[in-house]
């Protein structure tokens, strides 16, 4: 039976391939606010978030080099890494602010790039042109997008505050710069279904994308899904629904497309359901006994739909 890295393109192996050695993403809080949480376009933020699920808050009172020597200093299997600005909308200020922030960590030894968390309608002509320029010098550089789903209906209802037009324009000007855009996509958002997500696929293909990362949706405390779900609104998605509708996914993206991530972990007592979200290699070892049982990588056109083994939501 074949590993996970050898069904599915991972940043893992592909970077392993490019550098000659591991190279590893290490989370940074840059400080930054998200414009769906201070007012700027909306209040409350996306209806599953709750950063501090995903984000150690009190990393934030630390410096850049602070947080990059200690996250280090936790990798015992890597000698490079990618400075990765993940928390709330890492493009989120002005550019000048930015500059400061990325070039902290990129003189730090070892940072070979940087990977950036934002949302599509946060990242100005100048952000680009600045992540450009450190591409022109050498380093690696991921934009990763959340774009979460390309269906407008589920984007009002979970109060994203953008659409799939503003996710389109801003991966294809990135793309044109010569910039790699990460794709951040939700399994399991509410009232979708797996054909929901596989078109959701399809037009993120479309558009062009460099790399893709795939979660499963959390109902984390201090969210409004927490609510609903309290309240017997909303169902958490099973694991047999998340790994046959990722697996399906996977075997529809072309074998070139990079994959950061086909699954997430949150911890107790932050989550509350699904509870197999804590270990998420409970989910990457199915979906590699899938994949090793339906086919690898790119071994269906985005356009097919079979759906033999899924459960439909």
């Amino acid at each position: 039976m074949k590993q996970l890295h050898e069904l599915v393109n991972t940043l893992g192996q592909d970077l392993k391939r490019r550098y000659g050695e591991r190279v590893h993403k290490l989370t940074l809080h840059g400080g930054f606010s998200c414009p769906n949480r201070d007012g700027t376009i909306g209040r409350g933020g996306c209806t599953f978030c709750n950063v501090a699920s995903f984000a150690d808050e009190q990393t934030q009172h630390q410096s850049i080099r602070e947080q990059l020597t200690a996250r280090a200093g936790e990798v015992t299997r890597a000698r490079k890494y990618l400075a990765y600005f993940q928390a709330y909308t890492s493009t989120y200020a002005e550019v000048e602010l930015l500059k400061n922030m990325y070039e902290e960590a990129l003189r730090c030894a070892d940072v070979v790039g940087l990977c950036v968390g934002t949302r599509p309608d946060c990242v100005a002509e100048g952000v680009l042109e600045l992540l450009s320029a450190y591409r022109a010098r050498g380093y690696e550089v991921w934009l990763e997008l959340g774009l979460q789903t390309a269906h407008l209906r589920t984007l009002k209802r979970i109060n994203r505050g953008h659409d799939f037009g503003c996710y389109d324009q801003i991966t294809r000007q990135a793309r044109a710069l010569g910039l790699k855009v990460c794709t951040h996509l939700i399994v399991g958002l509410p009232g979708e279904s797996q054909a929901d997500n596989m078109e959701t696929l399809n037009q993120v293909l479309d558009t062009g994308t460099d790399g893709i990362k795939l979660h499963g949706l959390h109902i984390v405390e201090g969210s409004v899904m927490a609510k609903a779900w309290r309240a017997g609104r909303l169902e958490a998605p099973e694991l047999s629904h998340y790994v046959a509708t990722a697996s399906e996914m996977i075997r529809r993206t072309p074998a070139e497309v990079i994959f950061h991530r086909v699954s997430a972990s949150a911890r107790r007592p932050t989550l509350l359901a699904p509870l197999w979200c804590e270990n998420r290699w409970l989910a990457m070892t199915e979906i590699e006994r899938t994949l090793n049982r339906d086919g690898a990588q790119g071994s269906l056109t985005s356009r097919e739909f079979t759906f033999p083994h899924a459960d439909c939501m």
